[in-house]
């Protein structure tokens, strides 16, 4: 056993034990609970709120989670649609990226707040035989026998502790993966990034843009989103570890900073802002670990891969992750093959995607967030007509938007339809503006009844 040794209290027996409820643990949850894979989904948390965590979904993760059968439902609980992302110097438009350029239905971005898709995930789960789910459980140890993993321990939130046993346990539950630790296996971690990023929201009634608009000041660059309900999301970059220092010089000094940066939030900043209780950090770094499966055991989304929330990458690159694991596990545990060599295959076909976007990343943050100056900013300009106005634009925006590798999911393995109630909360109506979605979303469910 990995971790500790204390003896469990209670023991359980899955086919797939998925540690973490996040993005990609949930989805792959409902991908294999729909292809007849039993599932146990350990959660450390009791509660889905993930407030600060990535909330644009990519015209690429819409599209999963439509094949899914779960974006009308998600969208139903509130999001803003966004038509792209635009880079500012004071009045100044750098760059204008249309993501109505793309081809319908995804031809825009979707602010949705990640409690939502979460629970989302989590109802059509339940909906659904063999799935267990342990909110408050934190794993301690992983299972072992003659050097494969057998299952992991998880501490309960009164004390007691689980064993869950299991064919293979999927690590998702992200950058600081406890998971991958116990395994032994390194996060990789790189420097790759020379900001960190703090984040927070204010309401704004009226003040939505339809877009993600990245602000460049001297010296810093601030990103805002509209978000649902009313309200804007706010990232504020700063050097690599200088928060501190600049939280130091008290709230009305931060207040002061970001009002010269987006004078046109000043008020809301104003208003709004009222104490560090109200910033949340983010240490923005790059990581890949070097081995992303063992024996019975596989890493998924943050947990073998993590990036910088440039480009809004992160819940894109953890469906994807999910629908490509999914048919892999599910050919492994069909044959009772669940080794390193057939798990691996899984790092074959994802690692180069994780890779392009991190490099993409770096180019991007030299370029939103580099040197200031007369000549930086025509350099940025002639860049920026390239990519708004030729094909080589529209190719760059499909890239970002779907991966340079398109994913589907696998729908010709799933053997249960979800249950007509998970579309929507009870009492709700789908609103008109996402009635095709909705559409869309039953018609990806009937073919699979048929």
């Amino acid at each position: 056993m990995t971790g500790q040794d204390d003896a469990p209290t209670a023991t359980a027996t899955t086919d797939v034990c998925v540690v973490g409820a996040g993005p990609a643990g949930l989805a792959l949850s409902l991908m294999l609970l729909r292809s007849g894979v039993r599932v146990t989904l350990l959660e450390k948390s009791t509660r889905l709120a993930r407030e600060f965590h990535g909330e644009i979904l990519q015209p690429g993760g819409q599209r999963i989670l439509d094949e899914l059968g779960v974006l009308a439902a998600a969208r139903a609980r509130g999001d803003r649609t966004l038509h792209g992302f635009q880079v500012l110097e004071g009045d100044r438009l750098l760059l204008d990226i249309d993501y109505r350029r793309l081809s319908a239905p995804y031809d825009r971005l979707l602010a949705l707040p990640q409690r939502h898709l979460l629970e989302t995930l989590l109802a059509a789960c339940r909906g659904l035989p063999g799935f267990t789910y342990r909110d408050g459980h934190r794993v301690s140890a992983l299972t072992e026998e003659h050097g494969r993993y057998t299952g992991a321990v998880a501490s309960g939130p009164d004390g007691s502790r689980l064993a869950v046993r299991a064919r293979v346990v999927v690590a998702a539950d992200g950058r600081f993966s406890r998971t991958r630790a116990l395994a032994g296996i390194d996060a990789g971690r790189t420097e790759a990034f020379d900001q960190d990023v703090v984040w927070f929201s204010l309401p704004a009634p009226g003040r939505a843009t339809g877009r993600v608009r990245i602000h460049r000041a001297a010296g810093t660059a601030v990103l805002v989103h509209d978000t649902h309900p009313d309200r804007i999301r706010v990232g504020w970059t700063l050097p690599h570890r200088s928060w501190p220092a600049v939280a130091g010089r008290g709230i009305s000094a931060v207040k002061d900073r970001l009002a010269a940066a987006v004078p046109q939030f000043a008020d809301l900043i104003a208003e709004h802002l009222t104490s560090r209780a109200d910033l949340k950090l983010l240490d923005v770094f790059a990581a890949r670990a070097p081995q992303w499966a063992r024996d019975g055991l596989v890493l998924i989304g943050d947990s073998a891969h993590t990036h910088g929330p440039l480009g809004a990458q992160g819940i894109n690159l953890a469906l994807q992750d999910a629908a490509v694991l999914h048919p892999v596990l599910v050919a492994a545990l069909r044959s009772g093959d669940v080794s390193r060599a057939r798990l691996a295959r899984f790092q074959e076909l994802r690692a180069p995607a994780a890779d392009a976007v991190t490099r993409a990343q770096r180019l991007q943050a030299r370029a939103f967030f580099g040197t200031a100056g007369r000549a930086a900013t025509l350099a940025r300009a002639g860049a920026a007509k390239l990519v708004t106005r030729t094909p080589i634009g529209a190719r760059i925006t499909a890239e970002v938007a779907y991966g340079r590798s398109p994913v589907h999911v696998r729908t010709d393995l799933f053997t249960h339809p979800i249950a007509e109630p998970v579309l929507l909360d009870a009492g709700a109506a789908c609103p008109a503006s996402h009635a095709p979605h909705a559409t869309h979303a039953r018609k990806v469910h009937d073919d699979h009844r048929s």
